[in-house]
């Protein structure tokens, strides 16, 4: 008999497997499948791979705490990803769903299509409205523990610098069902086949005396060594961004020399390589998600203004990306 709870996780194919698999060490943990099997979950990969490490869970165990921390996953999703894995069509409300994207009105007009194509990067105007963005806000302000009218509570104690480990929650969920903002993805990877990512917040101070601001700096989140896939990646600010609150940045153009770049450093290291000075901070609005090439260096960048910068991390990508095994 069942234990309470796990039965609406039963019909998940692979969850099982990936749990061994993650358990032992395994490279099938690791993959396509197990990348794909996560976002289904509404999951988080940093969190569950921290929950496995320290939990050592067994089956059931596992399964409740899928449960509680993100609730029953999307039939829809759970029908896409059991058909993906047997290697079958999608069904057919997924399938009227993906033709309903496709058919859409284009969200990104050629002038915006043209930036992409020359800067690498594009600015998806109102991705979410301004209550959706204040929503989510309101989270991040709880999430970290701190009050707007109150500058000295900024700065509590945290350690994955201004990132916010929070991976589920309804106010997040505006951004990530989003007709808009997947039409726009499926305009810039030309098909609307993708899956939308269970990525995390982000809480950037301004700077102060005794603030340890922690940012890797411009940076890949991909390996360097080629061929280097096409993917994207996005931000969406959550609250008016000038250039100097800790925006986003990124060195536009860049995907049309990294290989004569890479191939000029001789020896060097190429993430030892300071690009600071052709990095260009990227200002926007409230409900305004950031869309860029993964080939481009980025980050954020020191917060000079007055308020913190607040920001959700926004993705979709194809089922067909394969990671690069080696990481220069």
């Amino acid at each position: 008999m069942n234990r309470p709870g796990t039965s609406s996780l039963e019909d998940v194919k692979g969850l099982r497997a990936y749990l061994e698999d993650r358990l032992a060490g395994r490279p099938m943990g690791q993959g396509r499948a197990a990348r794909l099997l996560l976002d289904t979950l509404g999951l988080g990969l940093e969190q569950t791979l921290t929950f496995i490490g320290r939990q050592r869970p067994d089956h059931d165990r596992f399964v409740d705490w899928i449960l509680s921390t993100a609730g029953p996953p999307d039939p829809l999703r759970v029908m896409r990803f059991n058909a993906w894995i047997d290697r079958a069509p999608p069904p057919a409300p997924v399938r009227a769903w993906l033709d309903g994207i496709a058919a859409m009105e284009p969200v990104l007009t050629d002038a915006d299509l043209a930036h992409w194509t020359a800067e690498g990067y594009v600015i998806l105007s109102g991705a979410i409205s301004g209550p959706e963005a204040a929503a989510v806000e309101a989270l991040i302000w709880r999430e970290a523990g701190a009050d707007p009218a109150r500058p000295d509570s900024w700065y509590g104690r945290r350690t994955n610098g201004i990132m916010l480990q929070r991976f589920q929650h309804p106010a997040m969920e505006a951004a990530r069902r989003s007709p808009r903002v997947h039409k726009a993805f499926a305009q810039l990877w030309g098909t609307a086949d993708l899956w939308m990512t269970t990525d995390r917040l982000s809480f950037n101070p301004p700077l102060a005396p005794g603030f340890n601001y922690r940012e890797p700096g411009l940076h890949w989140d991909v390996s360097l060594a080629r061929p280097i896939p096409f993917a994207t990646q996005g931000i969406l600010y959550l609250t008016d961004t000038p250039a100097d609150q800790g925006a986003f940045r990124l060195v536009p153009g860049f995907h049309h020399r990294i290989d004569r770049w890479l191939d000029g450093l001789g020896e060097a290291a190429p993430r030892s390589i300071n690009l600071d000075d052709q990095a260009r901070c990227i200002a926007a609005r409230a409900g305004d998600l950031i869309i860029w090439r993964n080939d481009l260096p980025h980050g954020a960048s020191p917060n000079t203004g007055l308020r913190p910068r607040m920001a959700q991390y926004v993705n979709m990508y194809s089922a067909d990306l394969e990671t690069n095994p080696v990481w220069l």
